[in-house]
């Protein structure tokens, strides 16, 4: 399928509309190149044709960082450019400002006139001091790779914008063929929009030796990146699988505190999220060690070096991550989390969704399925915890039963996005 446009809406972009009518920063956050600069030079568009007067920093290039010596140099920057009467400041890739937190802090408590529109890359300092610096001075946005509803929004030229589930119902065959192009290459935007399998798979490159050689290089402190590199392909090849964190030194020879702190710096940089055990009884149950799904899927292909190319023994694992990321993307935010459950005589569940007190156990399975299977796990995790609702998730099959308290529904991935 062709597209007439390059450009990927972005469904945070109402979001970060919305907020510019509040007085907090606006601090948008995420892995590098997920599109943040995209993003907001399409809001700072949207206020010139409004005529709105703006000012764009960006602390890559070396014109505007002499600006960042000092909070009184920056204020006569924005006074030279907006006047006194107001503005919208844009600031991009603000970690590369020392004390970045505090130096925004600064300015913000003068009480100026101007909403300040803050990016970055998902660094250390960014997550971490400059929310800390900013609390209740800001909001956080996090922009991801793009999702595959956005992805194929893109794809079908938006004509299907509001009916993608029609779409999706209708179409099998070109949703066949959206999954399986997304399931190789990932959301990067460059990705997307990279003509050929070589120039995509040039891109995915250029992501992934930038994040490990400028990023990761930059906040370890160190210029031999071999051991980092390394754990990334290790945790690629184990998507899905319980991670032993002393089984990764021994395999990768440097000591468990390092492996420790790296897992953390890649949790922090978007490059993996964490799932814990969901547990009742710690005796029957394992409570220790985590399964990691990385936030794009092409860039765990690249690590695995299979960027583009399919083997079929990996795919389950591949479409379970697209499931983990599908459930990250419907619940966002703290009130709801994510574990996987499994006991000590290996009866599994691949994902729990646990709102307050309300569980709902999620089963992933790649094959078509014909009729309503069930495995002996899974009925044990009905038999043990009696939830409201299951969800079997597959390919294609649909289908509605009652076990017990148990209202169990068989759905195809891709309903997971309009429940």
């Amino acid at each position: 399928m062709q597209t007439d446009t390059r450009h990927i809406r972005r469904t945070l972009l109402p979001e970060l509309e919305k907020h510019l009518a509040a007085p907090e920063i606006t601090l948008l956050v995420g892995p590098r190149q997920a599109g943040k600069t995209t993003l907001l030079k399409q809001m700072e568009a949207t206020l010139k044709a409004d005529g709105r007067k703006t000012l764009w920093l960006n602390l890559d290039f070396e014109e505007d960082n002499r600006h960042f010596v000092s909070q009184a140099a920056l204020l006569q920057r924005i006074r030279l450019e907006l006047g006194t009467g107001g503005g919208v400041v844009f600031i991009d890739e603000i970690q590369r400002k020392a004390d970045a937190g505090l130096f925004l802090k600064g300015i913000y408590d003068q009480g100026l006139p101007y909403k300040f529109v803050v990016s970055g890359s998902g660094s250390i300092e960014l997550k971490e001091k400059i929310n800390e610096s900013l609390a209740g001075r800001k909001r956080m946005f996090e922009l991801m790779p793009v999702s595959f509803r956005e992805f194929a929004d893109f794809r079908t030229e938006y004509r299907y914008t509001d009916r993608l589930h029609d779409f999706f119902t209708i179409e099998t065959g070109k949703t066949e063929q959206l999954f399986q192009e997304y399931l190789a290459y990932g959301g990067y935007p460059r990705v997307i929009l990279a003509e050929t399998s070589h120039d995509k798979l040039l891109a995915i490159n250029e992501i992934y030796r930038s994040y490990i050689e400028k990023d990761i290089a930059l906040l370890l402190r160190v210029e031999k990146t071999d051991s980092f590199s390394n754990l990334v392909k290790v945790l690629a090849s184990q998507t899905g699988k319980l991670v032993n964190s002393s089984e990764l030194a021994n395999t990768l020879g440097v000591s468990l505190p390092t492996i420790k702190n790296y897992l953390w710096y890649l949790e922090k940089t978007y490059i993996v999220r964490k799932v814990t055990p969901y547990f009742t009884n710690i005796r029957k149950e394992i409570a220790k060690a985590p399964v990691y799904y990385f936030c794009d899927i092409g860039l765990r292909n690249f690590a695995m070096g299979l960027f583009a190319r399919s083997v079929e023994s990996d795919l389950g694992f591949v479409f379970q991550n697209l499931v983990n990321n599908l459930l990250y993307e419907k619940f966002p935010y703290g009130d709801t989390s994510i574990h996987y459950w499994r006991t000590k005589d290996k009866a599994e569940v691949d994902f729990i969704i646990k709102q307050g007190m309300n569980i709902t156990p999620v089963e992933v399975k790649y094959r078509e399925m014909k009729k309503p299977e069930m495995q002996r796990s899974f009925r044990g995790f009905l038999e043990r915890y009696h939830p409201a609702k299951a969800f079997i998730v597959n390919r294609s099959y649909s289908e509605v039963n009652i076990a017990g308290d148990t209202k169990i529904l068989w759905m195809p991935w891709w309903e997971i996005m309009f429940r």
